[in-house]
């Protein structure tokens, strides 16, 4: 997968089917828009509850943003809508400014949208889209499979006909678990049956259209047969009609208070959705132009603040649901929108009819499909350490939430980062007796590479974290050597920097070692390292006839320096490996 952020990289339209396609993949994705749109307008509407917001407003969510988006951002898959994470931060900081449902609750909204648009377009600017390349593949499918428990979780209130009040997935079930006795059988069964249906339904058909199917037949059923008398919930009335493009009125004080909440949003959105970008990339070899994207969600958000609804944010929930529809690329989100219109024109009435339990069927099932089985077991294969990550990554999106489990992950990627750089590997190279070639062998005391001469490799950067380990190496190998150390050659290849502090260690450290006898010759140095020796000083105390770019002239020099102090014979062989 590329992971670039430069502008140079593809950019997809909204109508640009896969290459290789055409009309057949047109049509495809058409159908995906069409079932996408069965599964996720029910859905957004209940984001509505979470942002204390109008019904209606949650269809706005998929109208104007989706189309924005599709036009402005670089992601094939990315679904731009309602969030819970945003509608979270939001509503808990404006309810303390304006009464929920309200106009001027509303208008504080939709001003925070169009702030956190303001946000999203100067970190465009700035291209700010590099800060996703901190989530690595590891984190990904993490985030992914934390989503997805979290998201299955949160579906079983519905599956059950249960009331479920806590926001948090831990707490919710705990909830659930308490209220398991009062679950409405009409409702369990209905659920159990649409899942199943869709489950099974995917092994033998995995191109039909089943959500849509499911949220069709189950309107007609509801409405025909009053699966209400059953207490089977059903999402209600919803209003009609295209939303009003205007400019909310917030006074200039609750505007500055607005901004600390709008780039709380901004650090979620650029998160979540370059998580989720980079996921579904990574799954279809797809490149990645996280900076397009960050002008797409600008966009979406700007005319979302614009047609009177709220901050809208890449979901992986529903980009999931693209993506198991079948969808190619933007055109089944254009679709999907095209949908939304018609339901708010014509279809608000029959939608009222739709059980709640079906819908959270459907997502539970999608859900479950985010978690990749696969990949954990590949990670825990290969690398035990990040497959550990990917847990504790997936643990935290459950446990704490969302955003705070991005950028957990994000800082547990970076520890396990500088551990590695504190912690390098470190070699000292002797002649192999039976390749007589120089080979790496671990550090240990009482080795050499030849009589009176060590050659060390260091596989990191020097900084002040690892300086001191640098330190230790060499002194074990110059005190415990079988013969007292003449030449000590550093193989610098893996070295391309060096900070202030760590350089301060080393000019104590070769000046030791010169009144102790034992010449100081760098190999392999880069024009990069060779900069910072001679700006930190370093050059002078090893002299610059001691600092070569290859190794082989290194240990000629070292040769020729032991030769002078003292006739010694050095093994023979090549010299580098």
């Amino acid at each position: 997968m590329q992971t670039g952020t430069n502008d140079t990289q593809p950019h997809t339209c909204a109508g640009a089917p896969p290459s290789g396609g055409g009309m057949r993949a047109r049509m495809r994705d058409v159908v995906a828009g069409l079932s996408l749109a069965s599964m996720n307008i029910p859905q957004v509407l209940g984001y509505t509850r979470i942002a204390a917001m109008p019904t209606v407003t949650g269809l706005y969510t998929v109208l104007l943003p989706l189309v924005a988006f599709a036009g402005f951002g670089a992601s094939r898959h990315l679904v731009v809508a309602a969030d819970s994470a945003t509608a979270a931060i939001f509503s808990s900081a404006l309810e303390k400014m304006a009464t929920p449902g309200s106009a001027y609750y509303m208008a504080l909204v939709s001003m925070v949208a169009l702030l956190s648009a303001a946000f999203l377009l100067v970190a465009r600017l700035f291209r700010l889209g590099f800060l996703a390349d901190f989530l690595s593949r590891t984190v990904l499918v993490g985030f992914l499979a934390g989503v997805g428990v979290q998201v299955a979780l949160a579906m079983l209130r519905d599956m059950l006909g249960i009331t479920v009040t806590a926001h948090n997935t831990v707490v919710q079930l705990a909830q659930i678990l308490v209220h398991l006795p009062q679950a409405s059988l009409p409702t369990v069964l209905l659920s159990t049956a649409v899942a199943s249906a869709i489950i099974v339904g995917e092994r033998l058909a995995p191109r039909a259209p089943l959500p849509l199917a499911m949220v069709v037949g189950a309107i007609v059923a509801s409405a025909t047969l009053g699966l209400s008398h059953y207490g089977i919930a059903t999402i209600g009335p919803i209003e009609s009609g295209l939303p009003r493009l205007h400019l909310p009125r917030v006074a200039w004080n609750d505007m500055l208070a607005l901004l600390p909440v709008a780039t709380s949003c901004v650090f979620v959105i650029i998160a979540q959705s370059a998580a989720t970008s980079r996921a579904f990339a990574l799954r279809f070899h797809d490149p990645v132009n996280d900076n397009a994207d960050i002008l797409g969600l600008c966009a979406a958000n700007a005319v979302a603040g614009l047609s009177g609804t709220f901050t809208v944010n890449g979901s992986p929930t529903q980009t999931a649901m693209a993506v198991r529809a079948g969808a190619h690329s933007q055109l089944a989100q254009v679709t999907f929108a095209g949908v939304t219109m018609l339901v708010l024109l014509f279809l608000t009435g029959p939608l009222q009819y739709l059980p709640r339990c079906v819908l959270a069927a459907i997502v539970f099932t999608v859900a479950l499909g985010m978690i990749d089985l696969r990949a954990l077991r590949a990670i825990w294969r290969e690398s035990p350490g990040e497959y550990g990550l990917a847990l504790v990554t997936a643990a935290a999106v459950v446990g704490i939430g969302v955003e705070q489990g991005i950028f957990l992950a994000i800082a547990l990627s970076l520890f396990r980062h500088v551990r590695h750089s504190y912690e390098p590997h470190t070699m000292i190279l002797r002649h192999d007796p039976h390749s007589g070639l120089l080979e790496p062998f671990d550090v240990a005391a009482g080795q050499e590479t030849a009589p009176g001469l060590v050659v060390y490799r260091f596989c990191a950067d020097l900084f002040y974290a690892n300086s001191a380990r640098f330190g230790r190496d060499v002194r074990l190998l110059v005190d415990h050597a079988p013969t007292p150390v003449s030449c000590l050659v550093i193989d610098a290849s893996a070295i391309t920097d060096i900070d202030f502090s760590a350089a301060s260690d080393l000019r104590d450290l070769f000046t030791m070692l010169r009144q102790g006898g034992t010449h100081v010759i760098f190999g392999r140095v880069s024009p990069y390292l060779r900069a910072d020796m001679d700006r930190h000083r370093i050059t002078p105390v090893v002299e610059a006839c001691n600092i070569h770019v290859q190794l082989h002239t290194a240990i000629a020099a070292a040769r020729t320096a032991m030769d002078e102090q003292a006739p010694m014979p050095l093994a023979t062989g090549p010299h580098t490996t």
